[in-house]
C-alpha cells in the first residue's frame, strides 16, 4: 500500500512539472533561418509558428522564396520539438524516470 502512495504521489508530481514545462514551452521561442538569412522563422516551443521574416532582396523570386520559407520553418519546427524534447527529459530524469518515458 506504502508503495501505490509513493508512485500516485510520483504521478502527481510528473503531471505537475509536465504542466509547468508546457507552460513554459509555449512562452519560449527558438528562431531559424534559410538563405543565409534571407528568410527567418519563429517558432514557439509548442511548434507554434509566430513570424516569418522575408528579406525584401529575395522577394521577387517567387520559387525561390517560397523554397527558403518552407525550409527556415521546418527546421524552426524541428528546433522547436528539440527544445520540447529536452524539457520533458528532464522532467523525466527527476522523477528517476528512464530516459525516452515521456
Amino acid at each position: 500500500m506504502q508503495n501505490q502512495m509513493k508512485m500516485l504521489k510520483q504521478m502527481q508530481q510528473m503531471q505537475s512539472q509536465i504542466a509547468k514545462v508546457q507552460a513554459e514551452l509555449e512562452r519560449e521561442q527558438v528562431e531559424a533561418s534559410a538563405g543565409g538569412g534571407a528568410v527567418k522563422a519563429v517558432v514557439t516551443g509548442q511548434q507554434k509558428l509566430l513570424s516569418v521574416t522575408v528579406d525584401p532582396d529575395v522577394a521577387g523570386d517567387v520559387e525561390m522564396l517560397q523554397d527558403l520559407v518552407v525550409a527556415a520553418v521546418n527546421e524552426a519546427m524541428d528546433r522547436s520539438r528539440e527544445l520540447a524534447a529536452t524539457r520533458m527529459q528532464s522532467v523525466a530524469a527527476g522523477l528517476g524516470l528512464p530516459p525516452g518515458l515521456i
